[in-house]
């Protein structure tokens, strides 16, 4: 029976194809299309997956990320920006020289946030149960319209990666190293309450069904997955890795998985299968 007491949070996911503009515009047009998320003279932040130096998906594809800034810049937007910073003791801009997003951000004017060499904004977390207070790059904490790009991988302590996960990227390393000694799974979705992206366009056409998050399995699903909510997205997005016979730990139902049971109770947006509508297209 369907969730008649709130509305249905959608979710594309969407086969690719040739063009990937096209592509993203394609998995875009189901959640109401590019103009209800860019107005001419938009300011654009994108924040992408930049942990490693490693090749996509560990990180994200550097054309995809130039696919997605040149969608905005077509739809007005008048700029772009981009922001990162990579793994504990890693430089963001050598990781960015090195995957060739720096030479992206360039190709589309973009300015890069490399969070690591800018100021950090102690923040409180109002719905965090596991993790109170957490240090966000004033950057991405200044964002007007933040766009999320996540790649869609296994992780070997996490579980997954997806859009939720996204935003440890946008903390201090030190923050990272205790969410990652203990409770790792639900601090993601404390620290995920703190946001509310404008869009989430998750890269899913290659995705890690083992390890992670720097190497492991590569399958082709070959799809985009966008919407507004990142816990819908991430319902969306485990489940398209659990099509796959892999040794993972995705062999559960998706909502008993510690990131998605605890933004279910803190209230991120869905509960369950009644409140998302996934739209596929080939």
């Amino acid at each position: 029976m369907a969730n008649t007491d709130k509305a249905l949070t959608t979710v594309a996911q969407i086969d690719v194809v040739s063009d990937l503009r096209q592509s993203i515009l394609n998995a875009i047009a189901p959640i109401g299309g590019i103009e209800n998320y860019v107005r001419p003279g938009d300011t654009i932040t994108i924040k992408p997956n930049l942990n490693s130096s490693d090749p996509y998906p560990a990180t994200s594809d550097p054309a995809f990320i130039q696919a997605l800034g040149e969608v905005f810049l077509d739809a007005g937007a008048a700029k772009l920006q981009i922001v990162e910073s990579s793994m504990v003791s890693t430089s963001t801009r050598k990781v960015a020289e090195t995957t060739g997003l720096l030479d992206v951000a360039q190709a589309l004017d973009a300015e890069i946030h490399f969070l690591d060499e800018e100021k950090w904004i102690k923040t409180h977390i109002p719905l965090g149960k596991y993790m109170r207070n957490v240090d966000v790059g004033e950057s991405l904490l200044k964002s007007e319209k933040l766009i999320l790009a996540p790649c869609l991988k296994t992780h070997k302590y996490a579980r997954f990666t997806g859009a939720m996960k996204l935003m440890m990227g946008g903390i201090r390393p030190r923050n990272r190293l205790k969410m990652h000694a203990r409770g790792l799974e639900v601090k993601i979705a404390d620290l995920a309450s703190l946001f509310s992206p404008d869009l989430i366009v998750m890269d899913a056409r290659r995705v890690f069904v083992t390890g992670g998050p720097f190497s492991g399995q590569v399958e082709e699903p070959g799809v985009i997955i966008a919407g507004t909510n990142m816990l819908a997205v991430d319902v969306v997005g485990v489940r398209l890795l659990q099509r796959y016979d892999a040794d993972n730990r995705l062999d559960n139902s998706v909502w008993n998985l510690p990131q998605i049971s605890h933004a279910v109770e803190l209230g991120l947006g869905v509960s369950g299968n009644d409140d998302i509508r996934v739209i596929t297209k080939s």
